[in-house]
Protein backbone atom coordinates (compact mmCIF):
# COMPACT_ATOMS: atom_id res chain seq x y z
CA UNK A 1 0.00 0.00 0.00
CA UNK A 2 1.83 3.38 -1.29
CA UNK A 3 1.70 6.63 1.15
CA UNK A 4 -1.28 8.80 1.05
CA UNK A 5 0.51 11.80 0.02
CA UNK A 6 -0.68 15.27 -1.57
CA UNK A 7 2.22 17.40 -2.94
CA UNK A 8 1.98 20.88 -2.68
CA UNK A 9 2.86 23.27 -5.11
CA UNK A 10 6.98 23.12 -5.86
CA UNK A 11 8.28 26.65 -5.40
CA UNK A 12 11.80 27.56 -7.49
CA UNK A 13 13.92 28.18 -4.81
CA UNK A 14 14.62 24.59 -2.57
CA UNK A 15 14.43 24.90 1.31
CA UNK A 16 18.28 24.69 2.39
CA UNK A 17 17.02 21.51 4.18
CA UNK A 18 16.68 20.04 0.86
CA UNK A 19 20.57 19.75 0.00
CA UNK A 20 21.21 16.51 0.93
CA UNK A 21 19.46 15.47 -2.10
CA UNK A 22 22.69 16.90 -3.55
CA UNK A 23 25.12 14.94 -1.39
CA UNK A 24 23.02 12.00 -2.43
CA UNK A 25 23.55 12.48 -5.74
CA UNK A 26 26.82 13.22 -5.60
CA UNK A 27 27.94 9.72 -3.79
CA UNK A 28 25.44 7.99 -5.92
CA UNK A 29 27.01 9.23 -9.11
CA UNK A 30 29.99 7.51 -8.07
CA UNK A 31 28.91 4.45 -6.84
CA UNK A 32 28.59 4.56 -3.07
CA UNK A 33 26.24 5.63 -0.90
CA UNK A 34 26.86 8.21 1.80
CA UNK A 35 26.13 6.75 4.76
CA UNK A 36 26.37 2.95 6.15
CA UNK A 37 24.00 0.41 5.70
CA UNK A 38 24.18 -0.34 9.47
CA UNK A 39 20.95 0.00 10.81
CA UNK A 40 19.99 2.52 14.31
CA UNK A 41 19.55 -0.26 17.20
CA UNK A 42 17.42 1.85 18.66
CA UNK A 43 14.61 1.91 16.54
CA UNK A 44 14.04 -1.72 17.30
CA UNK A 45 14.75 -1.64 20.50
CA UNK A 46 11.63 1.09 21.05
CA UNK A 47 9.24 -0.80 18.48
CA UNK A 48 9.68 -3.68 21.05
CA UNK A 49 9.90 -1.77 24.00
CA UNK A 50 6.69 0.01 23.16
CA UNK A 51 4.96 -3.40 21.82
CA UNK A 52 3.89 -2.20 18.28
CA UNK A 53 2.39 -4.50 16.80
CA UNK A 54 3.23 -6.35 13.38
CA UNK A 55 -0.21 -4.88 12.40
CA UNK A 56 0.44 -1.33 13.55
CA UNK A 57 1.31 1.36 10.87
CA UNK A 58 4.67 2.62 11.29
CA UNK A 59 6.36 6.03 9.56
CA UNK A 60 9.44 6.83 9.02
CA UNK A 61 10.89 10.40 8.39
CA UNK A 62 13.52 11.00 6.86
CA UNK A 63 14.76 7.35 5.66
CA UNK A 64 17.55 8.60 3.32
CA UNK A 65 19.01 5.51 2.15
CA UNK A 66 17.12 3.29 3.69
CA UNK A 67 19.35 1.86 6.04
CA UNK A 68 16.75 1.59 9.37
CA UNK A 69 13.81 1.10 6.69
CA UNK A 70 15.38 -2.13 5.46
CA UNK A 71 15.92 -3.35 9.10
CA UNK A 72 12.47 -2.09 10.13
CA UNK A 73 10.41 -4.31 7.09
CA UNK A 74 12.96 -7.29 7.36
CA UNK A 75 11.13 -7.45 10.93
CA UNK A 76 7.78 -7.55 9.24
CA UNK A 77 6.54 -4.44 10.21
CA UNK A 78 3.96 -2.61 8.51
CA UNK A 79 6.28 0.35 7.56
CA UNK A 80 5.88 3.58 5.46
CA UNK A 81 8.75 5.05 4.67
CA UNK A 82 9.48 9.09 3.66
CA UNK A 83 12.12 11.32 2.48
CA UNK A 84 12.43 15.38 0.96
CA UNK A 85 15.31 13.72 -1.08
CA UNK A 86 13.92 12.45 -4.99
CA UNK A 87 17.49 10.80 -5.09
CA UNK A 88 17.08 9.34 -1.49
CA UNK A 89 13.65 7.53 -2.70
CA UNK A 90 14.68 6.30 -5.87
CA UNK A 91 18.22 4.60 -4.49
CA UNK A 92 15.40 2.73 -1.55
CA UNK A 93 13.32 1.57 -4.49
CA UNK A 94 16.27 0.56 -6.61
CA UNK A 95 18.05 -1.38 -3.33
CA UNK A 96 15.07 -2.53 -2.02
CA UNK A 97 12.96 -3.38 -4.72
CA UNK A 98 10.54 -5.56 -2.90
CA UNK A 99 9.40 -2.81 -0.92
CA UNK A 100 9.72 0.25 -3.28
CA UNK A 101 5.60 0.71 -3.10
CA UNK A 102 6.56 1.63 0.37
CA UNK A 103 8.78 4.49 -0.40
CA UNK A 104 7.85 8.06 -1.19
CA UNK A 105 9.25 11.98 -0.97
CA UNK A 106 8.12 13.90 1.52
CA UNK A 107 8.10 17.47 3.26
CA UNK A 108 6.88 16.90 6.21
CA UNK A 109 7.16 20.50 7.23
CA UNK A 110 4.90 21.40 4.10
CA UNK A 111 3.59 18.78 2.61
CA UNK A 112 0.11 17.04 2.99
CA UNK A 113 -0.39 13.85 4.54
CA UNK A 114 -3.31 12.12 5.71
CA UNK A 115 -2.66 9.39 7.27
CA UNK A 116 -2.52 8.67 11.18
CA UNK A 117 0.33 6.03 12.69
CA UNK A 118 0.60 4.39 15.62
CA UNK A 119 4.50 4.39 15.57
CA UNK A 120 6.70 7.52 13.97
CA UNK A 121 10.45 7.50 14.05
CA UNK A 122 12.95 9.72 12.45
CA UNK A 123 16.61 9.22 12.94
CA UNK A 124 19.08 12.06 11.97
CA UNK A 125 16.45 14.39 10.62
CA UNK A 126 15.55 17.18 13.64
CA UNK A 127 19.79 18.26 13.70
CA UNK A 128 19.07 19.47 9.91
CA UNK A 129 16.53 21.78 11.22
CA UNK A 130 18.02 25.20 12.00
CA UNK A 131 15.35 27.82 12.68
CA UNK A 132 12.60 27.24 15.34
CA UNK A 133 9.84 27.59 12.63
CA UNK A 134 10.88 24.74 10.94
CA UNK A 135 11.70 22.54 14.24
CA UNK A 136 8.03 23.47 15.33
CA UNK A 137 6.16 22.66 12.16
CA UNK A 138 8.94 18.67 12.67
CA UNK A 139 7.05 18.23 16.14
CA UNK A 140 3.91 19.40 14.80
CA UNK A 141 3.49 17.44 11.71
CA UNK A 142 4.38 14.15 14.44
CA UNK A 143 1.74 15.24 16.68
CA UNK A 144 -0.61 15.87 14.04
CA UNK A 145 0.28 11.70 12.25
CA UNK A 146 0.32 9.97 15.49
CA UNK A 147 -2.53 8.25 16.43
CA UNK A 148 -4.40 8.40 19.79
CA UNK A 149 -2.24 6.02 21.56
CA UNK A 150 0.70 6.19 19.12
CA UNK A 151 4.39 7.06 19.91
CA UNK A 152 7.13 8.79 18.18
CA UNK A 153 11.17 8.22 18.45
CA UNK A 154 13.16 11.60 17.65
CA UNK A 155 17.12 11.28 17.29
CA UNK A 156 19.06 14.03 16.82
CA UNK A 157 22.98 14.46 17.14
CA UNK A 158 24.14 15.78 20.14
CA UNK A 159 25.69 14.99 23.26
CA UNK A 160 22.68 16.66 25.12
CA UNK A 161 24.64 19.62 26.54
CA UNK A 162 26.58 21.44 23.74
CA UNK A 163 24.65 23.74 21.28
CA UNK A 164 25.47 24.97 17.41
CA UNK A 165 23.26 25.72 14.60
CA UNK A 166 24.94 26.47 10.89
CA UNK A 167 24.42 28.99 8.52
CA UNK A 168 21.63 27.82 6.47
CA UNK A 169 22.13 30.25 3.19
CA UNK A 170 25.36 27.92 2.90
CA UNK A 171 23.89 24.80 2.60
CA UNK A 172 24.31 24.24 -0.65
CA UNK A 173 27.82 25.38 -0.70
CA UNK A 174 30.77 22.93 -1.93
CA UNK A 175 32.88 21.28 1.00
CA UNK A 176 35.24 18.72 1.35
CA UNK A 177 34.14 15.74 3.00
CA UNK A 178 35.66 12.93 4.66
CA UNK A 179 34.34 9.39 3.73
CA UNK A 180 34.14 5.60 3.50
CA UNK A 181 36.01 6.01 -0.43
CA UNK A 182 38.12 8.72 0.26
CA UNK A 183 37.69 12.84 0.51
CA UNK A 184 34.15 13.83 -1.66
CA UNK A 185 33.04 17.75 -2.47
CA UNK A 186 29.45 17.74 -1.33
CA UNK A 187 27.01 20.27 -0.76
CA UNK A 188 27.58 21.32 2.82
CA UNK A 189 23.86 21.38 4.21
CA UNK A 190 22.44 22.15 7.40
CA UNK A 191 22.71 21.06 10.95
CA UNK A 192 21.61 22.66 14.16
CA UNK A 193 22.55 20.40 17.84
CA UNK A 194 20.74 21.67 21.22
CA UNK A 195 20.96 20.54 24.76
CA UNK A 196 18.34 18.13 25.99
CA UNK A 197 16.97 21.46 28.23
CA UNK A 198 16.21 23.26 24.81
CA UNK A 199 15.22 19.47 23.29
CA UNK A 200 12.35 19.20 26.19
CA UNK A 201 11.36 22.89 25.98
CA UNK A 202 10.77 21.92 22.17
CA UNK A 203 8.82 18.98 22.55
CA UNK A 204 6.08 19.77 25.88
CA UNK A 205 5.75 23.55 23.87
CA UNK A 206 4.67 21.56 20.76
CA UNK A 207 1.96 19.84 22.35
CA UNK A 208 3.82 16.28 23.07
CA UNK A 209 5.05 14.58 26.02
CA UNK A 210 7.74 13.25 26.43
CA UNK A 211 7.83 9.67 27.56
CA UNK A 212 12.04 9.19 28.21
CA UNK A 213 15.24 10.32 27.11
CA UNK A 214 18.81 9.35 26.64
CA UNK A 215 21.67 8.96 24.59
CA UNK A 216 22.40 6.68 21.92
CA UNK A 217 24.81 5.88 19.08
CA UNK A 218 24.43 4.69 15.20
CA UNK A 219 27.82 3.75 14.32
CA UNK A 220 29.83 4.10 12.03
CA UNK A 221 27.71 7.28 11.45
CA UNK A 222 26.42 8.64 14.24
CA UNK A 223 28.72 8.10 17.67
CA UNK A 224 25.99 10.13 19.99
CA UNK A 225 22.11 10.71 19.04
CA UNK A 226 19.80 12.33 21.75
CA UNK A 227 16.70 10.35 21.10
CA UNK A 228 13.26 11.18 22.93
CA UNK A 229 9.99 9.02 22.90
CA UNK A 230 7.02 11.17 22.78
CA UNK A 231 3.42 10.58 22.84
CA UNK A 232 0.28 13.17 21.92
CA UNK A 233 -0.30 15.30 25.13
CA UNK A 234 -4.21 13.93 24.95
CA UNK A 235 -3.22 10.50 24.93
CA UNK A 236 -3.31 7.44 26.82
Amino acid sequence: MPLDIEYCEVTKMRKYYEAYDERYKTAHSKGVSWLSDKSTPIVLDIIRKYNVGKSDTILEIGCGEGRDSKAVFESGYKLFAADISQEAIEYCKKTLPLFKEHFAVLDCLNGKHQNKYDFIYSVAVIHMLVSDEDRNRFYGFIREHLSENGAALICSMGDGVSEMRTDPNAAFELREREHKSGKMTVAATSCRTVSFETFENEITSNGLVLLEKGITAALPDFDSLMFAVVKQKNGV
